[in-house]
C-alpha cells in the first residue's frame, strides 16, 4: 500500500483481489475500489469482509479473469485512477494482462511479481540439503514488455517474512516435502535430517497463523524470507493533462 502512493481519495483496481486484504484497507482510507477477481469463492469471502467492516457501496465486487474480454465484462478504459495487482499476475498472456491494466488506469498502474523462488520454496532449506531450485524470471519479462509498450517502469524490491510451523518431526518433513519436486523427490532423508537439527520451540503456538490456523508447536530457525518485485509505471495511453 505504501508503495502504491495514492493520492486522497483516488479510485483504484485491485485485480486479483482475493479476500480483500488490500481492497478492504484502501476502502477504509476513503478509496473507491474495484475488486476483481475470477474466483466466486474468494468473491463470497470479500462480500462478508464489506458488510462486516460496513463498506458497502466504497467496495464494487467484480468476477473478472485475465483472459475474459475486458471490453465486455471489465472495468472501461480510465475507469480508474490507480490499476494493480498484487502477487496475482497468473495468465499465459502477460503482455495482454499489462495493457489490460494499463488501459484500465488515468495516473499509475503497478504489478508484485516474485523476484527469485517460487513461494512454495524455502531456499535456505534448499540449498542446505543441495536441492536445486528453479528461479522465476517473470518480473524480468514484465519489466521488458512495458519497455516494449514505452512505459518507463519503476521497479522497488521487497522481501516478506514467512514462518512455517507445525507439530512433529514427521509433520514438519511432510509439509517441507512439498517442495522436493522437479528431480529432488530423492532428497527426503536430507530434509528429514535438516528439520531434526533445526527445530525449535515456538514461543506463539496456538496462536493463529497468516491463515487464521492455529500454529504449531515447533518452527525452523530462521525466517524464510519470499523476495518480491513491485513494478509501477504511467499508462502509455495516460490522457495529457
Amino acid at each position: 500500500m505504501k508503495l502504491l502512493a495514492l493520492k486522497p481519495g483516488e479510485s483504484v483496481l485491485d485485480m486479483g483481489c482475493g479476500a480483500g486484504s488490500i481492497a478492504i484497507p484502501l476502502a477504509q482510507d476513503g478509496h473507491p475500489v474495484i475488486a476483481a477477481d475470477f474466483s466466486p469463492a474468494m468473491l463470497g469471502t470479500l462480500d462478508a469482509g464489506i458488510e462486516y467492516y460496513g463498506l458497502e457501496g466504497r467496495i464494487t465486487p467484480l468476477e473478472l479473469a485475465w483472459d475474459d474480454d475486458w471490453d465486455l465484462v471489465g472495468p472501461v478504459a480510465k475507469a480508474v485512477d490507480v490499476a494493480f495487482a498484487s502477487r496475482s499476475v497468473t495468465t499465459t498472456n502477460l503482455k495482454g494482462a499489462l495493457a489490460k491494466l494499463d488501459r484500465t488506469a488515468r495516473r499509475r498502474c503497478a504489478v508484485t511479481m516474485v523476484a527469485n523462488s517460487s513461494p512454495r520454496y524455502d531456499l535456505h532449506v534448499m540449498n542446505a540439503i543441495g536441492a536445486s531450485v528453479t528461479c522465476s524470471n517473470g518480473f524480468v519479462y514484465a519489466f521488458n514488455i512495458l519497455i516494449q509498450m514505452g512505459a518507463l517502469p519503476l521497479v522497488t524490491y521487497f522481501e516478506s517474512p514467512r514462518r512455517d510451523t507445525f507439530n512433529s518431526l514427521e509433520a514438519g518433513v511432510a509439509d517441507f516435502s512439498r517442495m522436493l519436486e522437479h528431480g529432488n523427490e530423492d532428497k527426503v532423508d536430507r530434509l528429514r535430517d535438516y528439520i531434526a537439527q533445526h527445530m525449535i520451540e515456538n514461543p506463539h503456538a496456538g496462536e493463529p497463523g497468516s491463515k487464521g490456523v492455529p500454529q504449531g508447536r515447533y518452527m525452523l530457525d530462521h525466517v524464510r524470507k519470499v523476495r518480491w518485485a513491485f513494478i509501477a509505471w504511467e499508462p502509455v495511453s495516460a490522457p495529457s493533462s
